[in-house]
């Protein structure tokens, strides 16, 4: 699993930067092609070494003390004790829609976040068959290929968007010395502007949805029961038709539940399972 997760790490830097050196070619020829090259050895850096923090900021999540949910560092304590990790640092992500993400490069340097409407419509096996799924993605080590592909996703769709200004107020017309001038250095930039994004999406579908299961199933031992997490998955799934969340959908992925589900786009491009199947495995599972 972990020599699995490291190959997928590694493709995906290399996916970020072979985009990022074809924008930069498209935006100034070669030169261009070279300064991007330099900016996606930058991003692999930081998004290996600070990809929780970039997932903390991009869902707006904030850190949470032990006096102020008492109850959450309680059941994760007890959580992690049964699961062998260290204690994540947690946070709460200001959303109604009951949800939950993990990120971090590692167990050492892990953290779990859970929506303010997660804490108030679960009861007690329920929060703790969330918390053990969160916990899960820790300890079989997926978290940070999910965390960087969505610092990946993030980085290339903002370039792409200022690449579509920049075209707007004249900026990136291409590199007028090559063979076409600037009229291919226009249509280069355009063709940019339109995949990149696609190309995040494709970064996102990567992601493996039996990562999923895997997490379901290890959170469900973690628990000692499978029907806490079974019973939250149906009530996260109905909320989260019935209550929007403002979130940056190169993170969606991050979340148990897809927090973007209402949208029908992102149902198609969902890299999560669907919720009927992924319950009615947790209710085959015996102790």
């Amino acid at each position: 699993m972990v020599f699995i997760n490291t190959i997928k790490v590694f493709f995906l830097m290399g996916v970020l930067t072979i985009i990022l050196v074809l924008i930069g070619h498209a935006v100034n020829g070669p030169s261009g092609a070279l300064l991007f090259f330099f900016i996606a050895l930058a991003m692999n850096f930081f998004s290996y070494y600070f990809s929780d923090k970039i997932a903390i900021k991009m869902t707006g999540s904030y850190p949470v003390s032990e006096k102020e949910a008492p109850e959450l560092y309680n059941t994760v304590r007890n959580l992690t004790i049964r699961a062998g990790l260290p204690m994540p640092r947690l946070y709460i992500t200001p959303s109604p829609q009951p949800n939950a993400f993990a990120t971090g490069r590692n167990p050492a340097h892990s953290a779990v976040a859970v929506t303010e409407g997660l804490m108030r419509i679960l009861n007690r096996p329920e929060l703790e068959g969330v918390l053990a799924h969160e916990l899960a993605h820790i300890k079989n080590r997926d978290v940070l290929v999910g965390t960087i592909a969505a610092a990946m996703a993030g980085a290339i769709t903002m370039i792409a968007n200022m690449m579509q200004w920049g075209l707007i107020f004249g900026g990136f017309r291409g590199n007028d010395e090559e063979e076409g001038g600037g009229a291919l250095g226009m249509i280069g930039t355009l063709a940019m502007i339109i995949l990149a994004p696609l190309a995040a999406m494709l970064i996102q579908m990567a992601i493996s949805r039996s990562r999923e299961y895997q997490a379901d199933a290890t959170g469900a031992r973690v628990a000692g029961r499978p029907d806490g997490l079974a019973g939250a998955l149906i009530k996260l799934e109905s909320a989260s038709r019935q209550i929007p969340m403002q979130v940056n959908p190169a993170t969606s992925h991050l979340f148990i539940v897809n927090p973007l589900s209402g949208a029908t786009l992102a149902q198609l491009f969902s890299t999560h399972p669907p919720i009927e199947e992924r319950v009615r495995r947790l209710q085959k599972i015996r102790y």
